[in-house]
């Protein structure tokens, strides 16, 4: 688990370099990365695969508006970021090269776990984005 967790972190990291992030903030986008895939493994323990990126999603998104009213910077900086881990790009790739060699069961199975993830993460985004920027202000010890 740990070295998953590590991963999530160096990829986080190494996508925000791709994005194109200022590299002082390396090291929240990789810790808010990490902490997502920890969310994730965790409740993919008790949960299904949507539900697991929903409450990792919900813990990146909180973190990412944590870290940008603490560092007073767009929020999408570190939600882009954060977020990578968890997108289900290999469901999307599995799901092509299924159809591609005509195996449509598989493809199915695969391309609706893939967009239950992916809508997953939107309600994730969205719940959390509900909520008002006088928390994070608060939390983030800002007044």
């Amino acid at each position: 688990m740990m070295i998953q967790i590590i991963a999530a972190v160096i990829a986080t990291v190494g996508f925000s370099v791709l994005f194109g992030v200022p590299s002082k903030y390396y090291p929240y986008c990789g810790v808010i990365g990490g902490a997502g895939w920890l969310v994730y493994l965790l409740t993919l323990e008790h949960f299904s695969t949507a539900g697991a990126s929903l409450a990792a999603t919900m813990v990146v998104i909180f973190l990412s508006r944590l870290a940008a009213v603490r560092k007073k910077c767009p929020v999408t900086i570190f939600l882009i970021a954060g977020i990578f881990p968890l997108v289900p790009g290999a469901g999307v790739y599995w799901t092509a090269y299924y159809i591609v060699t005509d195996q449509l069961w598989l493809a199915a199975e695969i391309g609706y776990t893939a967009v239950k993830v992916a809508v997953a993460i939107v309600l994730g985004i969205v719940f959390i984005f509900e909520l008002p920027q006088g928390l994070f202000v608060r939390l983030a010890g800002n007044k």
